[in-house]
Formats: C-alpha cells, sequence, structure tokens
C-alpha cells in the first residue's frame, strides 16, 4: 500500500520507523530482526526535501548518515571489485573469486570509525534509477541489507528515494516481489509545511512574502516547446543563500541571475519585480525605527494606504527581524543552560578541596570532551548548524576560562572558580538585558500593527507567526507578551463569534 502525505508528515514517519528499528531488548539485540526492517521507500517528485528530511532525522536522533545517490553507481563500485583468492578443500587447492567490500558498505564503515556512532541511516537517493546490470542485485539488498558479499552492520536502518516517472526518463519500475520488500511513502510538495521550514531556516523573506501572495510558484515541473520549465523547493532554498551573500556585497539582483535558480520565464520575470519591490518597500520602511519605537505618523499613513502586497511585504520584514532577534535570544539561553553542567563539576571539584592545578586540568577535559562529542556529530553528519553553534560558544568560553587562569598562573582553586562564575554572570547579566530589549522590540511591533491597521489581517498575520514559530512561541512562554496575549483573545473571540452566527444562519432563527 502506497501512503500519500507531505514531507512534514514523511518525516515524522520515517524518524518513528528509525526509532522502532533501532530499539533494543534486554540482552540488548534488536527487536525487529534485519531480514523484518523494511527499507522505507520516499517517492517524491526532484527537489522536494528528500535529502534534507533525512539529515534532520539523523540530527534529532543523533544518530549517523551516509547518503548516495544510486545513480552513480556500477555493478562494480555498489558489489564489490572480483579478486582471485587461494583456498584449501580437504587435501585439493583451489582458486576462487572473491568481492572487495562495496564502496557504499565501506563509507558506513568509515563514518562508524571516524564518528565513534555504531548506528545510523543509510540512505540511497535515485534508487529506481539503478543501472541494468545492478538492478538484479537490489532485490536481494532490500530483502538482507547485503551488497555483493557484505552485509550493511546492525544498527543502520536503509531509506531509499526516487522520483516518479513523469520526471525521470531513467526510471525502472519496481516488480511487485520488489515492492513487497518496501514501506513505499508518496510525497507531495506543499508550501505551508515548507513554510515552517523556511522559518526555521531563514529563507530570505522576500521569497517567503511572494510565495504568499503566489502559492501556486512555488513547485512547478511542466513541458514546453523550450524543453522542462521547473521550480522546486530546492531551487528557493539556494536562491535565497545566494540572495542574502549578494545584499551583503551589495550586488544588484538580475533576471540572469534569478533564473539560474528557478527554471520558468514567467516565475523569474515576476519574483525579479517583486524583489526589486521589496527592496524600495526596506528603504520606505525602517524597520529597525518601527521596531525602537520611533517610527514617524507619516509612516504610519503610508502603509495604511498601501495596497495589500505592500502591507504583507511590510510585516514579513518587520516578523522575520523580531523573530530573527527571538532566535538569538533563544539561543544564547540553550548555550548559558548548557553551560551551566561543566560548571557545576567544577564547582564541586572545587568544593572538593581540590588544587588550582587539578580544577584547571578538570576545566581542560571537559573543554576537550566538549571538543570531540561536537567532532564526532560532525563527522556522522549528525550536527545541526544551531547544536554546532551552541556547541562552539561551549567550548570557546571554557577555553577563554582556561587560558586567562593559566596566563595569570592561579593556584588556588576558589579564586580560579571564583572568575569562571564571574565571566558566566557577566554572560547571563548581557543575556538578561538582551531580552528585555526583545520584549520591548515586540512591544512595539504589536503597537505599530494596532495603531496602524487596528484588528485586521496585519495583526491576525502576527498573531499566527509568533504563534507558529518555534522559537518565538518559546519566548513567550518563557517571558510573556501581554500584547500577544490581548490580541490573541480577541481573534480567538472573533473567530467564535463568526462560528456561531454561522451555526445560527444554519439554525435559521
Amino acid at each position: 500500500m502506497m501512503i500519500d502525505m507531505n514531507i512534514k508528515e514523511a518525516k515524522n514517519y520515517i524518524k518513528d520507523s528509525v526509532k522502532i528499528y533501532l530499539k533494543k531488548d534486554e540482552e540488548g539485540e534488536y527487536r525487529i530482526p534485519v531480514v523484518r526492517q523494511r527499507p522505507i521507500f520516499l517517492l517524491g517528485a526532484p527537489g522536494i526535501g528528500k535529502t534534507a528530511i533525512m539529515e534532520q532525522i539523523a540530527q534529532e536522533l543523533q544518530i549517523a548518515l551516509v547518503s548516495y545517490s544510486m545513480t552513480h553507481h556500477t555493478r562494480q563500485s555498489a558489489l564489490g571489485l572480483p579478486f582471485i583468492t587461494h583456498k584449501e578443500y580437504g587435501n585439493l587447492s583451489y582458486d576462487v573469486s572473491e568481492y572487495t567490500m562495496s564502496e557504499i558498505i565501506a563509507s558506513v564503515y568509515d563514518v562508524m570509525e571516524a564518528s565513534g556512532l555504531k548506528e545510523g541511516i543509510l540512505f540511497l537517493d535515485e534508487i529506481n534509477c539503478v543501472s541494468e546490470t545492478l538492478a538484479p542485485s537490489m532485490l536481494q539488498f532490500l530483502q538482507y541489507k547485503v551488497f555483493g558479499r557484505h552485509q550493511v552492520p546492525e544498527g543502520w536502518v536503509i531509506v531509499t528515494a526516487g522520483n516518479p516517472p513523469e520526471y525521470n526518463k531513467s526510471v525502472r519500475e519496481f516488480d511487485v516481489v520488489t515492492l513487497d520488500r518496501m514501506k513505499i511513502l508518496e510525497v507531495e510538495a506543499d508550501y505551508s509545511v515548507w513554510k515552517e521550514y523556511a522559518g526555521e531556516r531563514g529563507i530570505h523573506t522576500a521569497i517567503t512574502n511572494y510565495l504568499d501572495l503566489k502559492k501556486e510558484d512555488f513547485y512547478q515541473v511542466e513541458t514546453t516547446v523550450k524543453g522542462k520549465n521547473y521550480i522546486t523547493a530546492r531551487g528557493w532554498e539556494d536562491l535565497s543563500q545566494m540572495l542574502l551573500l549578494y545584499e551583503e556585497e551589495g550586488l544588484a539582483v538580475e533576471e540572469s541571475f534569478v533564473g539560474q535558480y528557478l527554471r520558468n520565464d514567467r516565475v523569474v520575470k515576476e519574483f525579479t519585480a517583486y524583489y526589486d519591490l521589496y527592496r524600495k518597500y526596506q528603504n520606505d520602511y525602517k524597520v529597525e525605527d518601527i521596531l525602537s519605537g520611533k517610527v514617524s505618523e507619516q509612516a504610519k499613513d503610508k502603509a495604511r494606504k498601501a495596497d495589500f502586497d505592500e502591507r504583507l511585504s511590510l510585516m514579513g520584514m518587520l516578523i522575520d527581524q523580531i523573530q530573527h532577534d527571538i532566535k538569538e535570544n533563544i539561543q544564547t539561553s540553550e548555550m548559558l543552560g548548557e553551560l551551566m553542567n561543566p560548571l557545576k563539576a567544577l564547582k564541586a571539584k572545587m568544593e572538593s578541596g581540590c588544587s588550582g592545578d587539578e580544577l584547571l586540568a578538570l576545566l581542560g577535559q571537559q573543554s576537550e570532551s566538549r571538543q570531540r562529542a561536537m567532532d564526532s556529530l560532525q563527522k556522522a553528519g549528525a550536527l545541526s548548524a544551531r547544536d554546532k553553534l551552541k556547541s562552539r560558544s561551549i567550548v570557546k568560553f571554557l577555553g577563554e576560562c582556561e587560558k586567562k587562569l593559566r596566563a595569570e598562573d592561579v593556584t588556588d582553586a576558589q579564586a580560579a572558580f571564583a572568575q569562571m562564575k564571574e565571566k558566566f554572570d557577566v554572560r547571563v547579566a548581557q543575556y538578561k538585558q538582551d531580552t528585555g530589549r526583545v520584549k520591548e522590540r515586540m512591544h512595539y511591533l504589536f503597537a505599530f500593527v494596532e495603531d496602524t491597521f487596528g484588528s485586521g489581517n496585519e495583526m491576525l498575520i502576527l498573531v499566527t507567526e509568533c504563534t507558529v514559530q518555534s522559537d518565538c512561541a518559546k519566548f513567550i512562554s518563557m517571558y510573556g507578551c501581554e500584547d500577544y496575549q490581548r490580541h490573541n483573545e480577541e481573534l480567538m473571540l472573533t473567530e467564535r463569534s463568526d462560528q456561531l452566527i454561522e451555526q445560527i444562519k444554519e439554525l435559521e432563527i
């Protein structure tokens, strides 16, 4: 049975399946034997985000990830190369053909060796585009996890992916025997799901604003007299990264540049024109003035008279900036919270009556241990950009403390710990000051929207984005926001009132 879902649902399904496959009994044996662990086959159009969700799953479960595109493999590279070995059976000697280890299996062992992680995901993309000589071996692999004579190590879950035949002429139809060995998920593009991902990844606001207006341009693949026209989620994300870099360098964004990422002439023209307008709105409306409470009445009046596209762009710029502020604040909070663990260990060591040298030795061990853990996860492809930034900050803090204490030749453990605590307290004070600043900026944002647009669509957009964006929701939960709470309640009451009116109409009272 083929299960239809969006990419977020597919991610959750695969993540749950991996967790189940890696579940062990009391003796440490996997509850589901290898031959019963059906590989997952993710079927979806190109550029939809199949590889991206595999990276996210590995990072969230903190297991290794090895990815391969099967279109690049011949039978020899996938199964191994033959060689002759000499063996004796009884009193007779024979020359026997054997095979070197598969390049794919060897890569799994390489990652295990480099990272120290023994469990992971082997992700094989374009599996329905394998060469004709390799195709017969795929059934054996899907059932027994074997390439040639070498098996995928225990603790490694197989996930595969491929494109439907309408997107790739090289696609080979799987027979019933092969299909019966897999869990098949068919994934379709869904802009609302991707927008949530875009918020987490910091996709350029001009792109999400444009797609809010023209959702039909999010994903397209069509055949024209000139050939294939296509726009993918991957294309939008790649374009976003380049737009941010172009802006840093002050480079002009032309249609020829946008066309390298969006292969559709109409969308290229329309997005480039919209981007020019977006840049104009940035100049017309000073986001920093609005968020610092210095907005002029002329700017408010201009926003009130603006058409819907302009107001939506303005809201996008404001929300993007406040969410950026909040994200940095939450990341600092997470770093400081995790930094407390090594500091508590150092405090306990100090209170045990150790010497200054012993305390510094433990400090160095804490820093090295954190660095090794970070390196291990990075080599396994299991370290997210956010966790990497947090770990680097902790290592830097511990390293700076050790370097300063050794330079000053501090020999007293209590004096050494007191300096570390003072440095930590300064960071906490800076964080608290930043938290107050962010809360103030949120208030000014709500005040601007209320004064300018009232409780209309713009306020609904602001409240909705504050609700669905994880860091923003976490910030409000931790520190509160009276403006958000008030408008959220008002909007909910309005929604409930509208529902009651509709119910009354249905009753024809």
